[in-house]
């Protein structure tokens, strides 16, 4: 066994599957199944569970997986530190975060995270899937979950609060929702999974509720959301950061503020691989973000 073999191990698990490790590694998909089934004669034991959709790593073939992305990821930092030596710090981050949370919280971090590190390339991604990092090529994923994937690291940061606003001109031509059960009556604009029930929890000290809605608007697009919600379109259930400034001016006013409500869950996290090296870049990456959520103002942490 070489380091070949774990690394052509490692593509194919990453990628999912045969055909799409072979498009990666330059190579045809016969010639990546035979250097696998070559590997597993050297091994005497089969590593890769093949379907006609899906490679799965066997028990052996995991630990071996694992051992070869602990050396890529090694000969990664050394490449690194060698190629950085005296000079600024160098390398690449692919990051995933929510689309509302890094268009309207992150983007400045970002931006200054660029300012100070301007040879680290950002591939940031802005979108609201959870999905197998590995499988993405993703380093870091930013995401509001109500708990961490058991097999990532998770670094908390922070809970998140979605309110219930209208704008101004909508309250006084309707009204707004005093309790909860009429949120099922009224125009709800959210982000919510289309073709999904839309389940609303909200929490009131110890006690648990559950509203099940039909928005009159659904979209990912959290600034799309905000224009809907500030032209009067109906009840928006979005998270506090988005609507802030807007409530702040008393543009827009909020309602069941005793209630803590939540979508997809209520609290915000940074996610990514466990058992590996990261560049120096990443290493950089992470903790600038960390630094950044502890020095939020009291408002802004909220979100």
């Amino acid at each position: 066994m070489d380091l070949q073999s774990l690394t052509l191990l490692v593509e194919i698990l990453d990628a999912g599957n045969l055909s799409e490790a072979a498009r990666r590694l330059k190579m045809t998909r016969a010639n990546v199944s035979y250097h696998l089934n070559q590997l597993e004669r050297s091994v005497g034991a089969q590593l890769v569970r093949r379907t006609t959709r899906r490679a799965e790593p066997t028990e052996i073939g995991l630990r071996l997986y694992q051992h070869g992305l602990a050396i890529q990821s090694e000969l990664a930092a050394a490449r690194e530190s060698v190629t950085t030596l005296g000079q600024s710090l160098l390398g690449r981050v692919r990051l995933s975060v929510p689309s509302g949370y890094g268009q309207i919280v992150m983007s400045e971090w970002l931006i200054d995270f660029k300012r100070q590190y301007p040879g680290i390339v950002l591939d940031v991604l802005f979108e609201n899937r959870i999905e197998d990092l590995l499988r993405d090529e993703v380093d870091i994923a930013i995401r509001v979950i109500p708990e961490p994937p058991q097999n990532l690291v998770a670094r908390d940061l922070g809970p998140v609060r979605y309110v219930a606003c209208a704008s101004r001109e909508y309250a006084a031509q309707h009204g707004l929702p005093m309790q909860l059960d009429q949120l099922q009556s009224a125009p709800v604009v959210t982000a919510a999974v289309i073709g999904r029930q839309l389940r609303v929890a909200a929490y009131q000290g110890e006690e648990r509720r559950e509203v099940v809605l039909e928005p009159t608007l659904i979209s990912e697009n959290f600034l799309f959301l905000r224009q809907a919600i500030l032209a009067g379109l109906g009840i928006g259930l979005v998270p506090d950061y988005l609507m802030n400034d807007d409530v702040r001016r008393g543009d827009v006013l909020t309602t069941l503020d005793d209630w803590r409500l939540s979508i997809f869950g209520t609290q915000m996290y940074m996610l990514y691989m466990p058992n590996r090296q990261h560049t120096r870049a990443t290493r950089t990456f992470i903790d600038f973000i960390l630094a950044r959520v502890r020095g939020l103002s009291p408002v802004a942490s909220e979100a």
